[in-house]
């Protein structure tokens, strides 16, 4: 059995899901591949683990580093797997590139070389928004692209957590 809980961030609502220990997604509502890892039969229930991920939300929306992972469940392929792996080592306020993600992945022993464009597949296809952040997640040349939850979001998100976004950039059709 899967369950759900509903947040109100200052950026949207959000869906929480979990298997009864581990939260096994956060989206923004709406967002692309909303609930893309949940299946049809699914309740909303009070849980501790959305207990501990509201308060995550509640120190991270307040412009502060909670400091700590709520548990997570993370139910994927071994590659998104080991690409959502890095990016839970992108500190708050920093940003990685897709290339800087594929080249940690490439010096992996026996993984060899890795495209940025492969990468970007498995960061826009993470189901635990915001906890693994995939929003800094960047292009090389200071593009904002690619967030599921949309690109004003992702800037938004950068802003609070102190990133100096001047030289990035939106593209204007949303990819780059």
């Amino acid at each position: 059995m899967q369950y759900i809980h509903h947040y109100n961030s200052p950026l949207g609502g959000i869906t929480e899901a979990s298997d009864g220990d581990n939260l096994i997604g956060l989206w923004f509502d709406g967002q692309k591949y909303f609930a893309d890892t949940l299946g049809s039969d699914h309740e909303e229930k009070e849980l501790p683990v959305f207990k501990q991920t509201d308060k995550w939300l509640d120190i991270y929306f307040s412009g502060k580093d909670p400091g700590f992972t709520p548990p997570l469940g993370i139910k994927t392929s071994a590659f998104r797997k080991s690409v959502w792996e890095i990016m839970l080592t992108i500190p708050y306020g920093k940003t990685m590139t897709y290339g800087e993600i594929a080249e940690k992945l490439a010096n992996d022993p026996g993984k060899g070389r890795m495209s940025a464009q492969a990468v970007g597949g498995a960061v826009g296809h993470n189901s635990i928004s915001l906890i693994i952040p995939c929003h800094r997640v960047v292009g090389k040349n200071g593009s904002l692209t690619g967030y599921a939850g949309g690109i004003e979001k992702k800037k938004a998100l950068l802003e609070m957590e102190g990133v100096d976004c001047y030289d990035f950039y939106v593209p204007e059709n949303g990819i780059d």
